[in-house]
């Protein structure tokens, strides 16, 4: 069966949509692989009362080929990003280091994508040089594209020249940069630099910013600029991380993982390190993974579930009280279902039917020690061996599954 002519036209209802600027109850209608504003009688129904509908979640930074890479052993704090970057040359001798960068780059690229997505993360900003992978049809999420990159200011023989790279950027896609990763004289003073240098601008998106002053907060503001925030990796690294209330205020801060080498296991963790951190409101939360970031990345079919939306979703169980909080604070594992191109991905064993409807074959699997259908197009051994929580599961699972199906 062609698992797009499958599932061309697919109403879902009796779940509430919940987006940062609110929550809707009428059905969400899928035609293809966009949200539609309506379908043919004839188009299927799926019925998903007690649930909830996100948007699926943009990832707005990360390096997804390091995220099996051990990191390092010291707790050391750094003054800045580049004396960690020093101090990681040694750790390259680690035979763990070693047999981690032996596996080869698209295994890797691979994995990181497929970690995102488990944590309900579709879309994702990748930020070092492209790779033929990333063009795979079956890449486990999409990835921004079309965008302007360069490294940092103080590691230049890394990446793009930045001031070529700025002025090779279409002013309608973004041009991103980490900058002020620090806490010292150095990080303090790169706003300025970038901004002598001609490159701050609307389209500029800037990677940490924990050297940044109020004031420096400010200007970007005033520009339209904006910053994706990390502060698990900041953290782990700096000891400290950005102030993100003015920047979320405006709209104009987006959150991002960075990898696991450095930061939180998914983006998911990422949201529930932000929510304990720093009293942001639930819908600035929310919005730091849908709206604003898909501004910030000038992605305007993402972070929304309005017609034309591409159909990449989010669906928990209803907890009751504020919807944005059935969201953060889940585990991976507790996510009903994500769905991209509006074909399920992995989901709860109960959701066999809508793969059968779309016509993907799914895998059982255990996630964390729960029992999910996985799409198959999904499970290379390689990255799943990769994967910690992550594994196919035995023939006494998958016939427990298939037990829960005929019974659901």
């Amino acid at each position: 069966m062609d698992a797009r002519s499958a599932s061309s036209f697919l109403s879902l209802s009796g779940a509430a949509q919940v987006t940062p600027e609110g929550v809707t109850r009428s059905p969400l209608r899928i035609r293809g692989a966009r949200i539609a504003a309506s379908l043919p009688a004839s188009a299927a129904q799926l019925d998903l009362r007690d649930h909830l509908i996100f948007p699926g979640l943009i990832n707005a930074h990360e390096h997804l080929q390091i995220n099996a890479v051990p990191p390092l052993a010291t707790g050391e704090i750094f003054p800045n990003s580049y004396a960690w970057i020093e101090a990681f040359q040694a750790h390259f001798d680690d035979p763990a280091v070693k047999a981690a960068l032996r596996v080869p780059k698209a295994t890797r690229l691979r994995h990181g994508a497929l970690k995102n997505l488990l944590a309900g993360t579709t879309c994702v900003a990748q930020h070092d040089p492209w790779h033929d992978a990333l063009d795979a049809a079956d890449f486990p999420v999409a990835l921004l594209r079309e965008f302007g990159w360069s490294y940092a200011l103080g590691w230049r023989s890394y990446g793009p020249p930045v001031q070529q790279s700025f002025v090779q950027t279409p002013v309608d896609r973004p041009w991103m940069i980490h900058l002020a990763e620090g806490t010292d004289a150095i990080a303090q003073a790169e706003l300025a630099e970038l901004d002598a240098l001609g490159c701050l601008a609307p389209h500029s998106v800037l990677i940490h910013g924990v050297g940044l002053s109020a004031q420096d907060i400010e200007r970007i503001i005033a520009c339209g600029a904006g910053v994706v925030w990390c502060p698990s990796s900041n953290q782990r690294l700096l000891g400290r991380t950005l102030d993100p209330h003015r920047l979320a205020e405006a709209g104009r801060l987006a959150l991002g993982t960075d990898s696991r080498l450095s930061g939180s296991r998914d983006l998911l963790e990422e949201l529930r390190h932000a929510a304990t951190a720093d009293a942001l409101g639930l819908r600035q939360l929310l919005a730091l993974v849908c709206t604003d970031a898909a501004r910030l990345l000038r992605l305007p079919a993402r972070g929304h579930l309005q017609p034309g939306a591409q159909a990449d979703l989010l669906i928990v169980e209803d907890r009751g009280g504020h919807e944005a909080s059935s969201l953060i604070g889940r585990e991976r594992s507790e996510l009903r279902a994500v769905i991209r191109d509006g074909l399920p991905r992995i989901a709860d064993p109960d959701f066999a039917d809508w793969f059968a409807l779309a016509g993907v074959e799914a895998v059982p699997v255990m996630l964390d020690g729960r029992p999910k259908l996985m799409a198959a197009s999904l499970l290379d051994p390689a990255v799943i061996a990769l994967e910690p929580g992550l594994e196919l599961a035995s023939a006494n699972q998958a016939k427990s599954m298939i037990t829960v199906q005929a019974h659901g």
